[in-house]
């Protein structure tokens, strides 16, 4: 085979793919994504398949308790959390980030959170809550559209133009609150802008009452690896505070963190 042709081989057309395994691995994000418990039916035609696929794939998950039924749907049980726990242990980020998140959090006496991208997604890796109380229930574990929120931005904002071209053009879009920015154009002038600035803001975008200020973390190669953001209610902190003393801490925090992978 020719360099050319490895480039362009998909996944199911790599032997060394097992298609089963990546199938029930999407099976088992849908319970991530709907939120809900999940019938068989409504398995099959989420993920596109067969509902005799569908029901070999949930009974199996069932099996090994990642999955539980109550007679008539499928709900997501403790032990997927191990799966996320993998990662957050196999990965030196999250230890490295902790100590600084927790900084964040006493000097501006607001909730800060480390995520990171996957696909068009954000996960929140970590998050230390500040003693006030947000309007937004977000756990570790979390996902989120990227275009909706701060960190999403500021992670988007590392990918080349043609990535973000790519993003863009397949991008589902829909509002949140009033204020969510879901016309193409002005989220890619957003993302051009944190590209430029270093730095994204989300006012009242994904919450009512809630903005939000990211900065990405950069390995020592200079890539965007995770972001680091503070939430806080709109009420209480203005957005002149949000650019100024929080986000000085915030960029703080980012270049001390990458000076520490650094050494990794």
């Amino acid at each position: 085979m020719s360099e050319n042709e490895a480039t362009t081989t998909t996944p199911e057309q790599n032997r060394d793919h097992v298609q089963a395994l990546g199938r029930g691995l999407e099976v088992l994000k849908l319970f991530g994504r709907e939120r809900r418990p999940l019938s068989v039916t409504e398995v099959a035609t989420l993920a596109g398949i067969t509902r005799t696929a569908a029901r070999r794939f949930v009974l199996t998950l069932e099996y090994m308790g990642y999955l539980s039924y109550d007679g008539t749907a499928y709900t997501a049980r403790p032990a997927i959390l191990e799966i996320g726990d993998a990662y957050v242990l196999s990965s030196g980020l999250p230890e490295i980030v902790r100590p600084h998140l927790e900084r964040l959090a006493e000097q501006t006496q607001e909730t800060a959170s480390l995520t990171v991208l996957h696909h068009d997604r954000i996960f929140y890796v970590d998050r230390v809550q500040a003693d006030r109380v947000l309007t937004v229930e977000i756990v570790v574990g979390t996902s989120l559209p990227a275009y909706a929120v701060a960190t999403g931005r500021v992670l988007l904002a590392d990918r080349t133009d043609a990535e973000l071209d790519a993003y863009l053009a397949s991008v589902d879009t829909h509002s949140y609150t009033a204020a969510t920015t879901i016309d193409t154009d002005e989220l890619r002038e957003k993302i051009l802008a944190a590209r430029n600035e270093g730095w994204s803001l989300a006012d009242e975008e994904l919450t009512e009452g809630v903005r939000s200020i990211a900065v990405p973390v950069r390995d020592a190669e200079g890539y965007a690896v995770a972001a680091l953001n503070v939430s806080a209610q709109s009420s209480r902190v203005s957005l002149d505070h949000m650019r100024g003393s929080i986000l000085t801490a915030l960029r703080t925090a980012a270049e001390q963190i990458r000076e520490e992978l650094a050494t990794m």
